[in-house]
């Protein structure tokens, strides 16, 4: 075990979270914890950036520096005491002195969540290509670290620039720089990294939103750590109440699905993240729901994973936002700055993820306190305002407490926003332009289309995923509403639910009473911000519920499901903490009035919370369990390879690793849907796990190219290997490359047609063992 690198990674990120302070106290200044738990996030954006542009002229440690140095004179102007610092006393501005609890709790929650990661990672730290995207993820990590420019060049289509998005592996290139460490230790280590800057984030934010409400700080932080860095879905738990039910009553409830005994035998992590499927003309196509323990435990470093932390820096933002008064405009405009370059930031990083930076924005300014339209400049919030009170006028409601003029206050504090985060959103794209050319003139296809009603997504599948945010906020939002209309709204929410399923439209029996009962509360009655983040998540489970992106990688919305469920589970996760520590704070004063109605209700709530606690928990402890036994010497040694890997070829990648330079190029077989498959262990192994360009990689190209650029390339790489000298010639000068690699892929897919290059003039055999052969190429005495 590297523990060395470890402590290594801690102490710059500790160091990292130091400088950003000073800018995260600034934003978040009405926060109890100044921002402590977004300081790390906060700097590493702020690195990002310039290393981001200064990368398309030329990339390496010294860019990294140079983004450094930017932090630095950010945190110098923003956090040292500018009187002092005349007298030669370099000290942290007094206004910015942060309570030293709060960061001590902050750094628990961090290295807890980090060590807790690097123990997973330390029993299953490989790369393999099996059950995800790690080929994709490290050969990114390393490609970017082989690249003298930005974007790096692709090492599944050699001589392109890649047309995926790298923002987060560029994070995680930027740390494996200034640690000094290796890219098969960095891999782990920066996974971790991005799990604890998650859950601390989480932390952070729901403590931050429950001291608003008055509400025990640390409970909230502490519920919203669990619901997003442990807690599952209600998946595990109803395998194993559907085992106790007769089998009749089984099968009528969920048929198909196969039960789990409560000794946990035949447990599978994976089950859990495929409850939503697609089902059209008698087919099924599952989906991907991922939650974050399941991601982090199958181990990908993949974009949506590492979007997260940011995503809910643009919520805490837009926390900032809310609680900022109407009266401090330039302050409101100064937050409102930051969002375009957090947006630049997400697009690069997670393009799913960057509608949500600008719409939480929104439903920030829409459902504030402060009045959106005194944002805008005088001359123009004036005759808004004068606009509106001519409509009124002209309805003949000109008393500001008569419903019609109250409806277009309403109407304007829905549209001002619109146009300000439009503009923003604009703002973004343009700084995000060359990078958006890039992926959207690639020559994939990608149309956005309406969801098959048939295919939309049943009441059990989505109060299987989403149930126990749904208790939870169902319990918060009853408790905003006067008691003498509760049982009103429980009928009418049961009214529509009927109506919804019928439709079917099942979807809308959960998140419609989110969405209206939300925005109310939030406007009329006596909620805060979590309740924000509930609204913001009901919004996109109900987007995926009618449209979804098709695109190469489906089928329907699968991916489309993939890329947003795990942004609705950390604003849900978020949303969650701070509604419990809420209820529980009210379950307590119930307790103590000794109120006999109360009373029930103050032991009830505690009783469900526990329950929702073990129910979520269940799949933690059966995939860790499993995820621990039989395990072997602890390592984060990501090329540390399952028994299964040939050590031939491993060798051979080892080699290749230690002689290619920023210019070499291989060619090796693709992997196409024949053989080698994608995801097959042999599937350009090469490319992937030295960064090195193959030619034609993984038919991931095809959703990144388009299939006619990604086929030809795949049809002339075949010619190569079974074809004449000519050919071969032609493919090794047009792509300039230096090694033919001839491995497992390329003899399982050729078998006999594989040409022997030994008898050929032009290819000497570099590298021998095994079944391996690694050629070098004089294209000086290949055939013209």
């Amino acid at each position: 075990m590297q523990y060395l690198a470890v402590l290594v990674w801690l102490a710059v990120f500790a160091g990292l979270a130091v400088l950003g302070y000073p800018l995260a106290a600034r934003l978040f200044a009405r926060f109890r914890s100044r921002g402590v738990g977004f300081a790390l996030p906060v700097a590493l954006v702020t690195i990002w950036l310039p290393v981001y542009w200064l990368g398309k002229l030329s990339f390496g440690p010294l860019t990294v520096a140079a983004g450094v140095a930017v932090l630095v004179a950010i945190a110098a102007a923003l956090g040292l005491d500018r009187d002092a610092l005349r007298e030669g006393d370099p000290r942290l501005a007094d206004d910015l002195v942060a309570d030293r609890r709060v960061v001590a709790e902050t750094a628990v929650v961090f290295v807890a969540a980090f060590l807790f990661l690097i123990a997973i990672r330390s029993v299953d730290p490989a790369v393999h290509a099996a059950g995800g995207e790690k080929y994709l993820d490290f050969g990114m990590l390393r490609s970017l670290l082989r690249s003298g420019t930005l974007p790096p060049e692709d090492f599944w289509f050699a001589g392109e620039p890649v047309q995926y998005y790298y923002g987060g592996h560029l994070v995680a290139a930027i740390l494996t720089y200034l640690t000094g460490t290796a890219p098969e230790l960095a891999y782990n280590l920066a996974l971790a990294g991005f799990y604890a800057m998650l859950v601390t984030a989480a932390y952070d934010l729901a403590s931050n939103v429950a001291a608003e409400r008055g509400v025990d700080a640390r409970l909230g932080g502490a519920f919203a750590a669990f619901f997003v860095g442990f807690a599952s879905n209600l998946a595990t738990i109803g395998r194993l109440l559907l085992g106790l039910l007769p089998p009749g009553l089984r099968e009528s409830l969920a048929p198909g699905v196969k039960v789990l005994p409560l000794s946990g035998e035949g447990f599978s992590y994976w089950n859990a993240s495929r409850v939503i499927t697609d089902a059209v003309g008698g087919s099924t196509f599952p989906t991907i729901n991922e939650f974050p323990l399941f991601a982090w435990l199958n181990g990908d470093m993949h974009a949506h994973m590492m979007g997260t932390p940011f995503l809910l820096l643009a919520a805490a933002l837009g926390f900032a936002l809310y609680l900022t008064p109407a009266d401090e405009r330039r302050r409101r405009l100064a937050l409102l700055a930051v969002v375009p370059l957090l947006g630049l930031f997400q697009i690069v990083t997670s393009t799913w993820s960057f509608p949500s930076v600008f719409g939480v924005t929104y439903l920030a300014l829409a459902l504030a306190p402060a009045e959106p339209t005194a944002l805008l400049p005088h001359g123009v919030a004036e005759r808004v305002r004068a606009g509106r009170r001519r409509a009124a006028d002209s309805l003949g409601t000109a008393d500001g407490g008569d419903a019609a003029a109250r409806a277009l206050a309403e109407l304007e504090r829905l549209l001002v926003p619109l146009g300000i985060v439009g503009a923003l959103g604009a703002v973004a794209a343009v700084l995000a332009a060359p990078f958006l050319a890039g992926t959207m003139t690639g020559g994939s296809s990608r149309t956005i289309e309406f969801l098959p009603a048939a295919a939309r997504s049943g009441v059990l599948e989505l109060f299987a995923v989403h149930g126990a945010f749904l208790v939870v906020f169902g319990l918060h939002l009853l408790g905003r509403v006067e008691r003498d209309r509760r049982w009103s709204l429980a009928l009418a929410i049961v009214a529509v639910g009927a109506l919804a399923i019928t439709l079917p439209m099942d979807v809308l029996a959960f998140t419609l009473p989110l969405l209206v009962v939300g925005w109310v509360v939030l406007r009329f009655r006596d909620a805060s911000y979590e309740t924000v983040l509930i609204v913001a998540g009901a919004g996109l489970v109900t987007i995926v519920e009618f449209v979804f992106v098709n695109e190469q990688a489906g089928p329907l919305r699968m991916n489309t499901v993939f890329k947003t469920y795990m942004q609705i589970w950390v604003f849900w996760g978020v949303a969650a903490g701070a509604a419990v520590a809420g209820l529980l704070g009210r379950a307590t004063r119930a307790v103590r009035a000794a109120d006999p109605p109360a009373l029930g209700r103050g032991v009830a709530v505690p009783v469900l919370v526990a329950a929702l606690v073990v129910s979520t928990s269940l799949y933690g402890g059966f995939a860790l369990s499993g995820h621990f036994a039989g395990s072997e010497e602890p390592t984060l040694d990501a090329t540390s390879m399952p028994g299964w890997y040939d050590e031939s070829e491993l060798a051979a990648v080892d080699w290749l690793d230690r002689n290619a330079d920023g210019e070499t190029v291989i060619v090796s077989a693709p992997g196409t849907g024949g053989e080698p498959g994608m995801y097959s262990w042999e599937a350009s192994i090469a490319a992937s796990l030295t960064g090195v360009p193959t030619v034609a990689g993984w038919a991931h190209e095809v959703g990144y190219r388009g299939p006619d650029a990604y086929y030809a390339r795949a049809e002339a790489v075949d010619a190569l290997y079974t074809g004449s000298p000519a050919e071969a010639a032609s493919l090794i000068r047009e792509h300039d490359v230096q090694y033919v690699w001839v491995g497992a892929a390329e003899r399982g897919r050729y078998g006999d047609g594989l040409v022997n290059f030994s008898d050929r003039a032009g290819y000497e055999p570099v590298f021998v063992e095994g079944d391996v052969v690694v050629y070098e190429v004089t294209a000086s005495e290949l055939p013209e």
